[in-house]
């Protein structure tokens, strides 16, 4: 026995693979009003031209920029380095003070 899906369009029951939708129909856009740029005051009277303005001027459309680099740039650190020589130059018996005192702190904070 095979199942069959409904759905519900505009109040009527419609198979599932049964309905078909409208083709997808291209959308053109308005050009945009024309307006006096606030760089050098001269009129822009066409998409075409607000972007030659702005990349001749070096602006970017804010919303529209591209992001340059996703990750930050990684920090020089050097505390890797430092807390290896600070564990290095410790005795024994600092080390094993310190490993104590966490172990407590440890055991008193557990829920």
């Amino acid at each position: 026995m095979t199942r069959r899906s409904w759905v519900y369009i505009n109040g009527e029951a419609i198979e599932k693979g049964e309905y078909d939708a409208e083709p997808a129909a291209h959308y053109v856009m308005n050009d945009i009003q024309p307006y006096q740029s606030m760089i050098d005051g001269s009129m822009i009277t066409s998409r075409s031209r607000h972007r030659e303005h702005l990349q001749a001027h070096g602006c970017i459309e804010v919303g529209n920029e591209k992001m340059q680099n996703s990750a930050p740039a990684p920090v020089e650190s050097q505390r890797r380095d430092i807390l290896r020589q600070q564990v290095g130059n410790m005795t024994h018996k600092e080390a094993n003070r310190i490993l104590s005192k966490l172990r407590d702190d440890a055991r008193f904070t557990r829920r």
